[in-house]
């Protein structure tokens, strides 16, 4: 796997990788839980930059994130959203619940983390 995670503020950066599968999903959801358990993290920004496919467990990791975050008033974000991703995103409702921003400059920029 060559998601990497970087940690700003009380934010935790997932950068993914080309493809979001079941395989992916549960490597990252089993790190992003020991991160925000032991890291005292508020919120999650998965950056797409690299990531050209999505499946339905990307769309379950990013939900389950949302729940464990907002019960504590944290926030989910995205950056760097390509079209075909933005399609699922669309047809899942993720954009009910995720903010999605072009970069992470820009959501720096915006003071949301």
């Amino acid at each position: 796997m060559n998601s990497r995670y970087s940690v700003y503020r009380d934010s935790l950066v997932v950068h993914l990788d080309k493809e979001l599968d079941h395989h992916q999903a549960e490597i990252i959801r089993n790190d992003t839980k020991e991160y925000i358990e032991y890291c005292q993290i508020k919120n999650i920004i998965f950056d797409f930059c690299n990531t050209t496919f999505m499946d339905s467990s990307g769309i379950g990791l990013i939900m389950g994130r949302y729940k464990v975050l907002s019960e504590t008033g944290g926030r989910v974000y995205a950056v760097e959203v390509n079209e075909s991703v933005k399609r699922i995103f669309r047809m899942s409702g993720l954009f009910k619940i995720v903010e999605v921003f072009d970069n992470l400059d820009e959501l720096i920029c915006m003071q949301r983390i």
